[in-house]
């Protein structure tokens, strides 16, 4: 019987969450990788400031790695790139927009050497013994495509993020023609997002969102100010070209809502007529009616724009009645409490809110099941991997596949790091790989662990009691403390009788000792800890982290 060749499909993110996609294809010694993308924190994540794929396996066979490919330029797509190509550089390709976000990145981390190589839709790149093909796609960014890619073990189809809109902003429709001459060649297999999987008939024209803002624009009498995502560029120019309509000026706020949309206007995806366009410092110069602001939160992040407005923390800004904020997106699953937060403030500070739940003012960049039963016809894959959804969503997507005459032995819910081996006439999971999750804090990268994060928690909600004292060594006597320093337990002035029964404790398991020994100094720092513990939840049912510090005089 003849041996058909095999290629592997290794997710190292993107499955089983929203965000974080990474996928590594294999064939023989050449690994080809699509997208570098990170994902916001979970709220437990305390002072994290981003999450991004374990790239460990990718470090161990870095000289197998020919390339990168990018679907597009939203940050669950491109967001470690910084820290990824640090560590396994390779060269990377993709659409102009996506490329120049990339390198805002890498310059901004003094990352240097990466080869770049910007294409447009319909381009044929050969990397290694891949041929990859970029396929125009619609979705909330400029330059988004799906990949068809080739190998001697058969084609396989990506498809990015994406929707069937057939009045898109920039008048570039997805194309479908490309997918289904894939199809007519025979595609091995089919990575579908499943993001919308759950709602049924066909996501809304980004177009709609136009008509939207000119009855809100029509209808102000004050400031307008929208809060949306940076990178979705076709709907800046939609709010700015109605702005522009009744006679108002443009302020971006925020750091990322400036930086992207600069260079959006460097690369003339997004077009601002000369004198439309404001710093915050002109501000003053121009009447409220005047104004738009574009402005970062529409996910209610502590640090965005927006939400520095809201609780007068901006430097030059503040929410006052006469503004109408109009937030365009949507929650990301996790993010509701932040957002509704930041809406009640809004309305505590007298302003009009326009929110998803009362118009227009957000649609989807994601197919919904028509739009992806769409896809599943004009491709026709002989496999099926779900992507880019939480477990559930990858069922549903699997459950679609079937209903369309899949056999369900040829779909595949993929695990991060599970090795997907397939041929034409074989499908097998092959083994795992290392991945995971990596915690950016900061300028340090994957040193924040599960150790850590518990104690951040514990020290968030129980506070903390250090017990200070000093020894001389040579006399083994105590000659200062304890000093009991308490932080997030207890306001010390109102607190004197809990503190200084806290002291007592301590001293008592001093005198237990007699003369003090360097050698018992481990024991006295546990015997503090434990029997502090016990002492303070007993008396207040409280249990903060306990910090014995011993400072040696001799």
């Amino acid at each position: 019987m003849a041996q058909y060749p095999k290629v592997r499909i290794i997710p190292l993110g993107g499955v089983d969450e929203i965000g974080k996609n990474m996928t590594a294809i294999e064939y023989e010694d050449d690994i080809l990788v699509v997208d570098v993308g990170s994902i916001f924190p979970n709220e437990d994540m305390l002072g994290i400031d981003l999450v991004i794929p374990d790239a460990a396996y990718l470090e161990e066979n870095k000289d197998r790695v020919r390339g990168y490919v990018f679907t597009h330029g939203h940050e669950d797509h491109i967001g470690a790139t910084p820290y990824i190509l640090r560590q396994v550089p390779a060269p990377i390709w993709g659409t102009r927009l996506t490329l120049a976000l990339i390198d805002l990145k890498l310059r901004e981390h003094r990352v240097g050497g990466i080869q770049m190589n910007t294409i447009t839709p319909r381009d044929e790149v050969k990397i290694g013994q891949f041929t990859v093909k970029f396929v125009k796609v619609s979705h909330s960014i400029p330059g988004a495509c799906a990949l068809i890619i080739k190998c001697p073990a058969g084609t396989i189809v990506h498809s990015g993020d994406f929707k069937i809109d057939f009045t898109p902003v920039d008048g570039e429709v997805t194309d479908l023609s490309s997918l289904a001459a894939a199809g007519d060649e025979g595609v091995l297999a089919l990575l579908c997002e499943s993001t919308n999987i759950e709602r049924p008939g066909y996501t809304m024209s980004e177009r709609k969102i136009g008509e939207t803002f000119i009855n809100q624009f029509r209808n102000a009498q004050g400031r307008v100010i929208v809060a949306m995502f940076a990178s979705n560029i076709n709907r800046l120019q939609q709010v700015i070209d109605s702005a522009i309509r009744f006679g108002r000026r443009v302020c971006f706020v925020g750091r990322s809502m400036i930086s992207v949309t600069r260079v959006a206007m460097q690369l003339g995806e997004l077009v601002i007529p000369e004198g439309y366009l404001l710093e915050v410092d002109d501000l003053d110069g121009y009447r409220d009616d005047e104004l738009l602001i574009l402005t970062t939160g529409s996910q209610g992040e502590p640090m965005s724009g927006l939400t520095r407005m809201a609780f007068s923390e901006h430097r030059k800004l503040q929410i006052k009645p006469s503004d109408k904020v109009i937030i365009s997106a949507t929650p990301i699953p996790g993010n509701e409490k932040f957002v509704s937060r930041v809406i009640n403030q809004l309305y505590r500070c007298g302003a009009e809110v326009i929110y998803e739940a009362m118009a227009e003012v957000h649609v989807s960049g994601h197919a919904c099941q028509e739009e992806i039963k769409l896809m599943h016809a004009l491709v026709r894959p002989k496999y099926f991997i779900p992507v880019h959804g939480e477990y559930r969503m990858l069922w549903q997507h699997a459950e679609l596949a079937e209903s369309m005459g899949m056999d369900r032995k040829n779909i595949v819910l993929p695990a991060a790091g599970q090795v997907i081996e397939m041929s034409q006439d074989s499908l097998s999971i092959a083994g795992t790989v290392q991945t995971g999750e990596v915690l950016v804090d900061g300028l340090g990268i994957g040193d924040v662990g599960n150790v850590v994060l518990r104690d951040r928690k514990h020290l968030s909600q129980d506070g903390l009691i250090i017990v200070a004292m000093a020894f001389d060594r040579t006399n083994g006597v105590l000659v200062s403390g304890p000093d009991v320093i308490s932080r997030g337990f207890v306001y010390v002035r109102e607190n004197e009788d809990i503190i200084e029964s806290t002291r007592e404790v301590v001293r008592s398991i001093i005198a237990s000792y007699g003369r003090i020994e360097g050698s018992d100094w481990p024991s006295i720092k546990n015997r503090i800890k434990d029997e502090l513990h016990r002492y303070i939840y007993e008396k207040i049912k409280r249990n903060p982290m306990i910090l014995p510090i011993i400072v040696d005089l001799g």
